[in-house]
């Protein structure tokens, strides 16, 4: 008789609000049979609660989400036993297989508690839980790691090591106090709109950090470089003393993997969803993308704003189940958004190509979409929603109409404000568009842009991470050649194989291009970005547009145009020795 399929994936701490929970805790993903899910849930529920009940956390929450092939797990525990609270979780996994039969025996409940109250004690750090505890009472942030803890935020916080902390008496709290913060998530848009939110910041007078996939940024300076997305880009803004407004990109990954970094905020955007990275800790629809992703919402307080897309109906049907009051975008002032607006909630559309404000009758004109240099004229349609969630979130942070106009019409989508991002470049008679898209539902946003640009012949760069299925990498080859290119310049990202061979992604790509009609002459593959970038420039002639897509030599695709721009080369040409 075949044994029961049940498997650990993934065990880990939650430090922050989540999908599964609003407290810290443990937390396992792990493949379970269909034919066993049910039992296997209650045979670990039944085992969390004995394990919590011995070692003293018997008033633990617990929460279950299963899936098709999966369940996750958790239960909660104190924010200074978190890793001895893995420990905890696994030998309830461990026991729950054993008692429906997925495994042999396991370590019995009276000789793991010895164990596991010897883990908690070594663990245990009573000046954390105080100063948690003082700053809650003070109604103050209280933000911590492995390595510091923090009480406020900005301008008014103050950081220590874990394990040299002040005790609460000593420290000055009339000094403490926390600074405007908002979050912004959702599958594509979120760097660019975090961008367009510090700009509006800078134009009212206030010292913006924030965080994205580029870094972490402070007063319009590089402060760290890299990924800053997850909960730790946030922390360091967070913990900036010169920080007087905070803006946080809040990835999905972060956010299942540790939860948000933060459990209050004075609003969040969720700019859109889309299939991209399922499959991943048990989110496996778009409904369960919107979801993951309108986590956001448990850290913005009920009367904040929650700002949601309204043009993106996964996102807005899920939206729409949240007990609260929402702030709606969308790309046009219609009955779909009227029909979205409740009694309570505010709408940032697009009327008549100008960004207006709606609550109640009252209609707030506030920028006209064309004059804002990103929207390349009102042409890119992704960036005036951008733009829309921007405002939105800058008014949540307080500013006025005047500096959301100003910081908009002032950020012009170059490379030195938004590199690497809709950066438009017009170089020896050709448009060429230099720009983050890594998935479907990018390119098709994309590709309503290239339309309206009306370029005699069009040319792309493609390429794909490993780490998506095949079928994932299929239809983002579809959604590129739906833009109907001319040419296709297919890239390999070495830096993104992730358990690929080198050759594997750009083959697919090839044979779903082929398969969708692409003739063999239009398609060219490449080892890197700047050779397929070269490739299309070498291809183009005057009047044509070209769509470089950049994940891994950004900067050296863009210095490569720019020293074009500076040669003073022409389509046609040779290209000048660097």
């Amino acid at each position: 008789m075949p044994v029961p399929s049940v498997e650990l994936q993934d065990s880990r701490r939650l430090t922050g609000p989540s999908l599964l929970a609003d407290r810290p805790g443990a937390v396992i993903d792990g493949n379970v049979a269909d034919s066993i899910s049910s039992r296997f849930v209650d045979a670990w529920r039944e085992s969390v609660a004995a394990a919590l009940d011995a070692v003293g956390w018997g008033d633990a929450d617990v929460s279950v989400r299963s899936y098709t092939g999966g369940v996750t797990v958790f239960h909660s525990a104190p924010i200074d036993a978190l890793y001895a609270a893995t420990e905890v979780n696994e030998w309830a996994w461990r026991a729950a297989e054993t008692k429906v039969g997925a495994s042999a025996a396991h370590e019995p409940l009276e000789s793991a508690v010895p164990r596991l109250r010897r883990l908690i004690e070594e663990e245990r750090n009573p000046g954390l839980l105080a100063l948690q505890a003082s700053a809650e009472k003070r109604g103050v942030s209280f933000l911590w790691d492995d390595d510091h803890a923090s009480v406020g935020t900005g301008t008014g916080s103050r950081t220590w090591p874990t394990d040299d902390l002040p005790g609460p008496e000593e420290i000055t709290w009339d000094e403490i106090h926390d600074v405007p913060r908002v979050l912004v998530t959702g599958t594509n848009g979120k760097t660019t709109t975090v961008r367009m939110v510090a700009a509006i910041a800078e134009a009212g007078g206030l010292t913006a950090g924030f965080s994205c996939t580029d870094g972490v940024y402070i007063g319009g300076e590089v402060a760290d470089a890299g990924d800053w997305s997850g909960p730790g880009g946030a922390r360091a803004v967070l913990r900036d003393r010169r920080v007087q407004v905070a803006i946080l990109e809040t990835a999905r990954g972060g956010m299942l993997r540790r939860g948000l970094a933060v459990d209050r905020a004075d609003g969040a955007l969720v700019t859109n969803v889309a299939a991209d990275h399922l499959g991943e800790w048990g989110v496996l629809t778009v409904d369960d993308v919107a979801t993951a992703k309108l986590v956001v919402a448990k850290a913005v307080a009920h009367g904040a704003p929650m700002v949601v897309n309204a043009d993106d109906t996964h996102l807005a049907r899920i939206a729409r189940t949240l007990d609260r009051p929402l702030t709606w975008i969308a790309q046009d002032e219609s009955a779909k958004v009227r029909e979205h607006i409740g009694p309570s909630d505010v709408a940032w559309v697009v009327d008549d190509g100008w960004l207006v404000r709606l609550e109640g009758a009252q209609a707030t004109r506030v920028v006209d979409a064309a004059d804002i240099p990103a929207t390349m004229n009102a042409a890119a349609a992704y960036n005036v929603s951008n733009a829309l969630g921007a405002a939105a979130l800058a008014e949540a942070l307080g500013f006025p109409i005047e500096a959301i106009r100003s910081g908009l019409t002032g950020f012009d989508g170059t490379p030195e404000r938004n590199p690497g991002r809709g950066n438009l470049f017009e170089v020896g008679g050709i448009q060429v568009l230099v720009d983050f898209v890594h998935n479907s539902h990018g390119f098709e946003a994309l590709a309503r842009t290239v339309a309206r640009l009306a370029a005699k012949r069009v040319g792309i760069t493609i390429g794909h991470a490993g780490d998506r299925d095949d079928e994932s990498i299929r239809e983002l080859a579809r959604a590129a050649w739906a833009i109907q290119p001319e040419r296709v310049a297919i890239k390999e990202l070495g830096d993104y194989l992730r358990g690929r061979e080198f050759g594997e992604v750009p083959a697919v790509i090839h044979d779903e291009l082929s398969r969708s009609g692409a003739p063999e002459a239009a398609i060219s593959e490449h080892p890197n970005e700047v050779e397929a970038t070269l490739a299309l420039l070498e291809w183009a002639q005057e009047g044509d547009f070209l769509l470089i897509s950049t994940q891994t030599q950004r900067t050296d695709v863009l210095d490569l145009i720019e020293f074009l721009e500076e040669e003073g080369w022409t389509a046609g040409a040779e290209f000048p020795q660097r």
